[in-house]
C-alpha cells in the first residue's frame, strides 16, 4: 500500500480536523468543548517548535542569498543584468501584490464572530497599533542585532542580515568562504528540524482546524477557501501582466510570447515544479522565440536558482489575510515595508521544500507587520492548493525576465559596429 505524500497528509489531518470538530460542535457540545481543550495545547506547541527555527533560518538564508546573487553578478555582464532584472520584477510584483491583495479582500465581508473566535481560540492579541513613522524609521536599523532576533524582529534582523551578507562579499575569499559554509551549514540544519516538525503536521493541523471549527463552526472552512482563492486570482494577476511587461520592456507581441512558452507552462502545471521545466523553457526561449543561446543558457539557470515572481505574492497576501481577518488595517507604510521585506527573503528562499518554504519565509512578513502567527498553521494546510497556478506564473515570469535581457543584449550586440 503506498503511503501518502506529505502534502495529501496534512490535507486529510485538515479534512479530519473540520469534520470532527464540526460533528462535535453540533452534537456533542460538551464533549467537543473537552476536546478542544486537549487538542489547543497540541496545535500551538507544533507551531511553537516551527517559529523556533525562523529567526536562524531567516538570518542565514538572507545571508546566502546576498553571497549567491554577489557571486552570480561576478560572473558576467549578461549576469549582472540578470540580476538586476530580477530585482526590479521582484519589486514590482511585490508593489502589486500590497495593492491588490487588500483591495480584493476589501470586496469581501468582515467577519467579526471569526474574529473574536479566532483571538478566543488562538490567544491572539484584541487590536494591533501600527508603528508610527519616526519609531519606524529609529527600528529599522537594530542597536543590537542578538536582541532584535531575541525579540523575534524580522525587519532589523534582515536589515543586519543585508549588512552582513554585502560585508561578507568584501573580506578575503577564504574566510568568505569559511563563513558561508558556516551559513549554509545552520540553514540546513534549520531545515532539517523543520522537516522533523512538518512530520508532526498533520497531527498539528488537524489539532488547529478541530478547535477552530468546535469555535467558529464552518465559517473558518468558507474563510480557508476564500484565501485559496486569493492567491489564484494574484497568480492569474501576476501571469497576465507578464505578457504586459514583455509587450513594454521586450517589444515583443504578447500574443507570439503567449504561444511560444505554452509548451514550457503545460510542463510547470502538470510538474508543479520550475526546475522539472527548465529543459522545456530553454527549448520555447532558444527554438520558438530565437533569443540568443548564450544569453538563455546563462539566464534561465539564475531564474530558476534566484527568482520565483510569486514568491513575494504568497508572502504578502498570506499577511493580508490574516490582517483582514482579524479586522486590522494595514498602512501604505507596513505593506511598504513587508514589500521590501518579502523580496529579500524571497532571494534567499528559492529552492527550499514547499512546506519548509511557507514557514520560513511567510512567517516572517507576518511578524514583521505585528499579525498573530497562530493561523498560519492553518494557510499552511491548504496554501499547496494553488501551487499549479504558482509554478505556472512563475515559469512565466523567468521567461519574461529572459525576453527582456535577451532584448537589451541585442540592442548591445547591434549598436557595436565591425571595423
Amino acid at each position: 500500500m503506498k503511503i501518502p505524500g506529505a502534502t495529501t497528509r496534512v490535507m486529510i489531518g485538515l479534512a479530519a480536523g473540520a469534520v470532527v470538530g464540526l460533528l462535535l460542535a453540533k452534537f456533542s457540545p460538551d464533549a467537543a468543548g473537552l476536546v478542544a481543550s486537549i487538542a489547543r495545547p497540541i496545535g500551538k506547541l507544533w507551531l511553537a517548535a516551527l517559529q523556533m527555527t525562523v529567526v536562524p533560518l531567516v538570518l542565514a538564508l538572507v545571508i546566502l542569498g546576498v553571497a549567491s546573487a554577489s557571486d552570480a553578478a561576478a560572473s558576467g555582464r549578461v549576469a549582472r543584468r540578470a540580476l538586476f532584472v530580477f530585482i526590479v520584477l521582484l519589486c514590482g510584483f511585490a508593489a502589486y501584490a500590497a495593492v491588490c491583495a487588500p483591495l480584493l479582500l476589501s470586496l469581501f465581508p468582515h467577519s467579526e464572530s471569526l474574529a473574536s473566535t479566532l483571538r478566543a481560540t488562538m490567544d491572539t492579541p484584541a487590536s494591533i497599533a501600527a508603528p508610527g513613522l519616526a519609531d519606524w524609521v529609529a527600528n529599522v536599523v537594530p542597536s543590537n542585532a542578538i536582541m532584535a532576533a531575541a525579540q523575534g524582529a524580522m525587519l532589523p534582523l534582515v536589515v543586519f542580515a543585508l549588512c552582513f551578507g554585502f560585508a561578507l562579499t568584501r573580506i578575503a575569499a577564504e574566510r568568505r568562504a569559511q563563513l558561508v559554509g558556516l551559513f549554509h551549514g545552520l540553514a540546513d540544519t534549520m531545515i532539517v528540524i523543520v522537516h522533523g516538525v512538518l512530520l508532526l503536521a498533520p497531527l498539528g493541523v488537524f489539532a488547529l482546524v478541530l478547535v477552530v471549527c468546535v469555535e467558529a463552526g464552518a465559517g473558518v472552512i468558507g474563510a480557508l477557501v476564500g484565501y485559496i482563492g486569493l492567491l489564484v486570482a494574484l497568480y492569474l494577476g501576476a501571469t497576465a501582466l507578464c505578457y504586459v511587461v514583455v509587450a513594454l520592456g521586450a517589444r515583443e507581441s504578447p500574443l507570439r510570447f503567449a504561444k511560444a512558452i505554452l509548451p514550457a507552462q503545460v510542463v510547470a502545471a502538470s510538474t508543479q515544479s520550475s526546475l522539472a521545466s527548465l529543459p522545456a523553457m530553454i527549448d520555447c526561449a532558444d527554438t520558438r522565440l530565437g533569443y540568443r543561446r548564450s544569453v538563455v543558457a546563462l539566464v534561465l539557470p539564475m531564474a530558476v536558482t534566484l527568482f520565483r515572481i510569486t514568491s513575494p505574492i504568497q508572502y504578502l497576501a498570506a499577511a493580508c489575510f490574516i490582517a483582514w481577518v482579524y479586522g486590522i488595517e494595514l498602512s501604505a507604510m507596513q505593506l511598504g515595508t513587508a514589500a521590501l521585506l518579502a523580496v529579500a527573503i524571497s532571494l534567499g528562499s528559492v529552492g527550499l521544500p514547499g512546506q519548509v518554504s511557507f514557514m520560513a519565509t511567510v512567517m516572517p512578513v507576518t511578524q514583521s507587520l505585528g499579525l498573530p502567527l497562530e493561523p498560519l498553521g492553518l494557510l499552511l494546510a491548504v496554501d499547496t492548493i494553488p501551487d499549479v497556478f504558482a509554478t505556472t506564473g512563475n515559469v512565466t515570469g523567468d521567461l519574461t525576465a529572459t525576453s527582456l535581457i535577451a532584448r537589451h543584449e541585442n540592442g548591445a550586440s547591434s549598436d557595436i559596429s565591425p571595423g
